[in-house]
């Protein structure tokens, strides 16, 4: 049996019983009926910030965050997600509320909406821990875009970022949640503590994931243009009546590896996270493994890095059909031209990709490679796709990538 949301006990609501037994608690506010079937439609992957993050994270004491983030699926009821995974002690949100998007750090007037946790307006979340807010009546439009604005008074050692957020956020200091525009905001191109966005959905409703690395993640796709290849499968599968109400959740992290840490944890690590702990995500699709074959250049052994690649990937596909998620093999770009590009890796990348296609492991191909390789040199991508270090596509790329995959695969 599937564990869902609705029936498992995730530690946001372990925090939140503590924090209702308060004397100083009134009541905990209505949760969503059992029936009520809770979608994400929007996700990212956090991760630790450290000093290779650029821009650097700026002082975070008594600050305000505007965060900017692009869904995918509509709802009228929302509720927000925020980690303090690697917090190593609690932080306190004294404030948040979300809004509709009037373009850089301005939100529409009027569409400002209060968010609260256990019916009280602050939370504080132990380290390593997350929170949800409480269910909030929202008008949320798909492909739209979500402002969602907090105020902390001290993060803790240790912050929970996604730094390639390819989207702009604002800070100031001060409390200014409330404000239509943040007064003396600076730019931020990361994302903090903000790790999800679910709503409640129609009863045929349910989540694509996306467990990737920089390419899942956007890099060399235009800032604050949403032109990440997830983001072109969300338009797309909105434009067909039968896929509408599939959520696409972006879980990739620039410079991730299936068996290795990098800037964030490998993907075996973070798979229960991203993916099982996601609500209702009915499909997966793994895109991973570049970054394994392209940083096994010395020193190591590719032929048997290419055998441990299929093995993780098995492993992923097991741990997924435990939960009833529909999982698709996505082939690994052409990389010739790229620093990753060697004789050794590239025949890696076709070992590993002729398991993709040929083993019967997955429910689905999905032949990127193809779609992206040029046809008069397939070692390489195709220039109209290349954002320039051959490794990585442009908003055209992505959207090659998008265009190339069935939506029938989303569908019932």
């Amino acid at each position: 049996m599937r564990i869902s949301p609705a029936t498992s006990v995730p530690i946001s609501c372990v925090l939140l019983t503590l924090l209702c037994a308060s004397p100083q608690i009134r009541s905990a506010a209505p949760a969503a009926a059992p029936s009520e079937n809770w979608v994400g439609t929007w996700a990212c992957s956090p991760q630790l910030s450290d000093s290779s993050v650029s821009p650097p994270t700026p002082d975070l004491s008594d600050i305000t965050l505007r965060q900017i983030v692009h869904v995918s699926i509509g709802g009228t009821i929302l509720r927000v997600r925020f980690s303090n995974e690697f917090g190593k002690a609690p932080l306190t949100i004294t404030a948040a509320n979300i809004a509709k998007s009037a373009g850089t750090d301005a939100i529409q007037p009027g569409t400002a909406k209060s968010l609260t946790f256990g019916d009280q307006p602050s939370a504080t979340v132990p380290a390593g821990a997350l929170v949800y807010s409480d269910l909030a009546a929202f008008d949320l439009l798909p492909l739209s875009d979500l402002v969602v604005t907090i105020h902390i008074k001290n993060a803790p050692e240790g912050i929970s970022t996604h730094a390639g957020s390819r989207a702009t956020s604002y800070f100031t200091h001060g409390e200014a949640v409330s404000e239509i525009k943040l007064p003396n905001s600076q730019p931020i191109d990361h994302w903090y503590f903000l790790t999800g966005v679910d709503v409640v959905g129609a009863k045929a409703s349910a989540a694509v994931a996306i467990l990737g690395d920089s390419i899942t993640d956007g890099r060399g796709s235009t800032t604050n243009g949403n032109g990440r290849w997830p983001d072109d499968l969300a338009r797309r599968l909105q434009s067909n009546k039968h896929t509408k109400n599939i959520g696409v959740l972006n879980e990739g992290i620039g410079g991730n590896r299936l068996l290795h840490d990098g800037l964030g944890p490998n993907a075996l690590a973070r798979f229960d996270r991203d993916v099982i702990a996601q609500s209702t995500v009915r499909w997966l699709v793994i895109l991973e493994g570049v970054n394994d074959i392209g940083t096994c250049k010395i020193d190591c052994d590719l032929d048997a890095l290419a055998s441990d690649v299929i093995r993780a990937y098995q492993q992923l596909i097991v741990r997924a059909h435990s939960h009833h998620i529909k999982v698709y093999g996505a082939t690994i770009l052409p990389f010739g031209g790229a620093a990753y590009a060697t004789p050794d890796t590239e025949r890696a990348r076709q070992s590993v990709n002729q398991w993709i296609r040929t083993s019967g492991w997955f429910d689905a191909v999905i032949d990127l490679a193809a779609a992206t390789r040029d046809p008069q040199n397939p070692l390489k991508l195709a220039p109209i796709a290349d954002s320039g270090d051959h490794l990585h596509p442009n908003d055209a790329g992505y959207q090659i990538m998008a265009g190339s995959i069935n939506p029938k695969l989303f569908s019932k």
